[in-house]
């Protein structure tokens, strides 16, 4: 076992899924990731494995068939997924969100309907949000559900869909002004719409089309697409919640929980990029000597590992403290913050530590320099997440003069 990035006070059961999971990174994912990275290839056997091993459905209650497990249990996973290929992860934690929105906002008969589904990985989740010229002004969005009889009628267009093409369920953002007046603030009257489609590209159902993969510098091999809605038909008992109105509330109740999800994989990454520079380390040998007995290598192995574990510590707490039923905004946005800067940081030592050979394509470095720069932007930017770490203490610390 590594000696960093350890987690004090886990149960068995815990200590047992994380060390599983530790096992199949191990076994089936680090010894192909970067062949399929490179030609885009969507890893098949590696999700059928993560079904064999029930991960689709680790936080749905064991009442749907999940194994009812913790935020942190989920976020360890992660972590140790990530390290072996991020792509992988961000499979699972759109899923997973989904999932969690089901669990915390669905009606009775959402839940049983779509969460034993989840649960066995029938069913994949997708979430929809952004749109073509949003960025982070999620009050801007234009998609709009128009009621019409039993169903709504959808349409817009939606982008940065991870699993939007195989995906079987995607939770859908968009405007509803059914029941707000004129002047509403933008925030309280948006819905999230449970679109059921057939996996695939083109018109996957009437009036809903998937265009195709959106080809990326990195976080290759999940597919990343657009949403297009025109004349989508959705039964009305089909609104997340039963309620219009409630679906800006939902979708930020879900990345909050998948802002502690990208700490985790900024955090797994890291830890692969510590883990392949401190062994090249050794292994490479300039003036007569391995590399690592240079005292400037040292000096970049100190900074890499100590980052690696301040960004575990912090995620590490940022789960607790959702688990514990607190509000963790706070600390979810400054561990996604501080994990993905740290993790950029060490890519890049390890990067610099490979000297040429870290610009070669032979070297797993090279992809994780690639992946690093997805954390900063994935799930609200670095500015987005200090910009909601500055509200909410200036909230905690208002000056009472």
């Amino acid at each position: 076992m590594a000696r960093l990035a350890q987690t004090a006070g886990l149960t068995d059961v815990q200590q047992e899924i994380v060390s599983t999971v530790r096992d199949f990174v191990d076994k089936e994912i680090i010894p192909v990731a970067t062949e399929l990275e490179h030609r885009d290839e969507y890893p098949q056997a590696i999700v059928d494995g993560l079904k064999e091993l029930g991960l689709f459905g680790l936080m749905i209650p064991e009442e749907y068939g999940g194994l009812g497990e913790s935020l942190l249990t989920y976020a360890l996973c992660v972590e140790e997924i990530a390290r072996g290929w991020m792509s992988v992860s961000g499979i699972i934690n759109t899923h997973f969100i989904v999932a969690y929105m089901l669990k915390q906002h669905g009606t009775q008969e959402q839940k049983e309907y779509f969460l034993p589904k989840m649960a066995l990985g029938d069913v994949r989740g997708a979430f929809s949000m952004s749109e073509p010229a949003l960025g982070s002004d999620v009050s801007a969005i234009t998609s709009k559900a128009v009621r019409d009889g039993d169903e709504y009628v959808l349409a817009g267009q939606k982008m940065w869909l991870t699993n939007g093409g195989t995906s079987s369920l995607v939770a859908v953002l968009v405007r509803s002004d059914e029941g707000h007046p004129e002047g509403t603030a933008p925030h309280k009257s948006m819905t999230t719409f449970l679109v059921e489609k057939e996996p695939g590209f083109g018109e996957v159902r009437p009036g809903l089309t998937i265009p195709g993969k959106i080809d990326k510098m990195g976080y290759k091999g999940v597919d990343t697409t657009e949403l297009i809605m025109d004349g989508l038909r959705v039964p009305a008992d089909r609104v997340l919640g039963g309620v219009t109105g409630r679906g800006f509330y939902q979708m930020m109740d879900g990345v909050e929980v998948g802002r502690v999800n990208v700490a985790a994989r900024g955090c797994g990454v890291a830890q692969r990029a510590f883990e392949l520079g401190v062994q090249y380390a050794q292994q490479r040998h300039t003036f007569g000597k391995p590399i690592a007995q240079h005292q400037a290598i040292q000096f970049k192995l100190a900074e890499m590992a100590t980052k690696v574990e301040a960004a575990h510590a912090m995620m590490v707490n940022a789960a607790r403290k959702k688990d514990s039923g607190q509000r963790n905004d706070l600390e979810a946005g400054m561990a996604k913050y501080l994990a993905s800067e740290y993790c950029k940081e060490v890519v890049e030592d390890a990067f610099r530590i490979h000297g040429g050979y870290g610009f070669s394509k032979e070297y797993e470095i090279e992809r994780l320099y690639r992946e690093a720069p997805m954390l900063l932007i994935g799930e609200g930017t670095a500015e987005i997440q200090k910009m909601i770490i500055g509200r909410r203490l200036l909230e905690e610390y208002r000056f009472q003069g």
